[in-house]
């Protein structure tokens, strides 16, 4: 990216100090970053919901990112960023035109603990060949975005993270028509965790009319990970730094909010037997333990689908074809977790199955699952893909399955689906950051992201090769959909892409290094997944009904 000149715009609230930018394949565009959208979640503020920001008599810098979430670098384990995190970023190709440009809004990922809206990891320079404004923005992480208590009266009934995203999209929605934005056609776009919020915001009544379309990518609200149980998590948070007293929320509240912000971001928390059920993380999205004005998910997602407002939207989503690379370090250092599985096979089960289902069935399930993806296989020093196999199915695919199910039960529009399979040896940034400098090939988790974004590991490419082709053929489908509902572009043709219109037909576009629409290669393992919940006949003496999640009408393994 190079900077021409600055420009200044005026919006309602004050003046901002935005740039001309011109992209790395010469494309001219406007940027104006770190614009503020809320108060700063500071003080009495602190995990609870945002408050939309005021106007401003001087001229706003925003001329850069402002400093992302409070979190702990993985890699450093250092902490960075800054409870003062709630800016976005607007990117436009045009400021005026004939008619106002199609906007779309990205929610990035990252566990609910990691990220940041910035151009390090998000730059717009490939969405900046098409005419359409960009919105990236930061919403508070960890405990400080997700932090959850029963108590009323202390007005912290979790998920100030997803609120954060509810204000940025009233932001959108109240001042985008500023940039040449059009208000009335807004899609919201996300990748993992960022998927999981996108398809929360479809079902939460907080949502309506804020968009008009989707794209889901490798998460939605129906991923375990993205439906936390209450485990008391706030009051481990205190004991872990120190606190003496009972589990009582007032009394736990009033420690960590004395606690030093870096602390809310530095913790182990999470128990044995939490990692045994899979859980991956201390926060994230929760079923709120009252209603309250600005509640995100009051019920589980599951039921919220039946009547969400959004039935009517259409929805893209999809992953890649081999997510579990994901976990490929971990797995590696750790392969006593691979033996354990063939000790006991009903760990491969999500746990609510495992919850749901007789304790006989539970193993008969493990056991088909294992024998689904090892064959007749003992575990050995090659075991670790196989086991990856299950982590993409377990963590990722059957999940997307369920929804799109879920979606051709309840919804009333069109569902599309993708597969991302473009397996460059040097462009695919995420899997080479997941296996380090080990000759791993495959798609990994967030791969298609490389293709979207323009980040510090990118670098200009040869318009002939492989993978600009690919960057020109997302950016090609992922604005056509935005533009129309339709992701059939110039780039995609001659290939026609449909959208799923029946329980066993898995058809998707499968983006590899070329364009193929066809049933997706995982969909027989898929069908077996599917049948592991029990119908309302099968539960055997459940208490009620209702308290269990059986899917969509489709038949169970006897």
């Amino acid at each position: 990216m190079s900077t021409q000149e600055e420009y200044l715009l005026t919006l309602p609230l004050g003046k901002i100090l935005g740039r001309v930018c011109t992209s790395i394949y010469d494309q001219t565009y406007y940027s104006f970053e770190g614009i503020p959208y809320a108060k700063p979640p500071l003080g009495k503020l602190r995990f609870r919901a945002p408050h939309a920001v005021e106007s401003w008599t001087d001229v706003k810098d925003c001329t850069k990112c402002a400093r992302g979430p409070l979190q702990k670098n993985p890699d450093t384990n250092k902490v960075e960023g800054s409870e003062d995190c709630l800016y976005l970023n607007v990117y436009t190709k045009k400021l005026t035109s004939s008619k106002p440009l199609p906007v779309m809004v990205f929610i990035y990922g990252g566990s609910f603990c990691m990220g940041a809206a910035n151009r390090d990891l998000y730059g717009p320079d490939y969405f900046m060949m098409e005419d359409v404004v960009l919105v990236t923005f930061n919403y508070r992480l960890d405990s400080l975005g997700f932090l959850s208590l029963r108590d009323p009266s202390l007005k912290v009934p979790g998920n100030a993270g997803l609120k954060d995203q509810v204000l940025a999209l009233k932001w959108v929605k109240k001042y985008i028509a500023h940039f040449n934005g059009d208000p009335a056609n807004v899609t919201v776009f996300g990748e993992s965790a960022g998927a999981a919020s996108t398809h929360l915001l479809m079902l939460s009544e907080q949502g309506r009319d804020l968009f008009k379309r989707t794209i889901a990518m490798s998460g939605t609200a129906l991923n375990f990970w993205a439906n936390m149980p209450q485990l008391n998590i706030a009051f481990r948070l205190a004991h872990f730094h120190g606190y003496k007293g009972d589990n009582i929320d007032a009394h736990v509240f009033e420690y960590i909010s004395n606690l030093a912000p870096e602390k809310l971001v530095v913790h182990s928390l999470l128990s044995e037997e939490d990692q045994r059920n899979s859980y991956m993380f201390a926060f994230g999205p929760i079923v709120e333990p009252y209603v309250e004005e600005g509640c995100v998910i009051p019920e589980r997602p599951f039921d919220m689908q039946k009547k969400a407002w959004s039935n009517h939207l259409s929805m893209m989503l999809g992953g890649s074809s081999f997510e579990g690379l994901l976990l490929y370090k971990v797995l590696k250092e750790n392969p006593i977790v691979i033996q354990r599985l063939f000790r006991e096979p009903e760990l491969i089960l999500p746990e609510e199955v495992r919850r749901i289902r007789k304790h006989k069935d539970v193993k008969k399930l493990g056991i088909t699952l294992l024998k689904l993806h090892f064959g007749d296989e003992e575990p050995n020093d090659y075991s670790l893909f196989k086991y990856l196999d299950i982590c993409s199915f377990k963590i990722f695919w059957h999940d997307f399955h369920r929804t799109i199910l879920a979606r051709l039960t309840f919804a009333r529009a069109p569902t599309f689906l993708y597969r991302f399979d473009f397996d460059s040896p040097d462009f695919n940034f995420y899997r080479a950051k997941y296996c380090g400098k080990d000759n791993v090939r495959g798609v990994a988790h967030a791969d298609e992201l490389s293709y979207l974004f323009y980040s510090n590991d990118s670098r200009k490419l040869f318009t002939n090769t492989a993978e600009y082709k690919t960057i020109r053929r997302m950016i090609g489908m992922w604005t056509a959909y935005a533009r129309s509902g339709d992701p059939d572009c110039d780039e995609s043709d001659p290939i026609i892409w449909d959208a799923v219109t029946k329980y066993y037909n898995l058809r998707a576009m499968l983006i590899g290094k070329e364009l193929e629409f066809k049933e997706i290669p995982e969909k027989e393992k898929l069908l077996v997944w599917a049948k592991l919940y029990p119908s309302p006949q099968q539960l055997c003496g459940a208490d009620r009904e209702e308290d269990y999640y059986w899917g969509v009408p489709i038949p169970s393994i006897d």
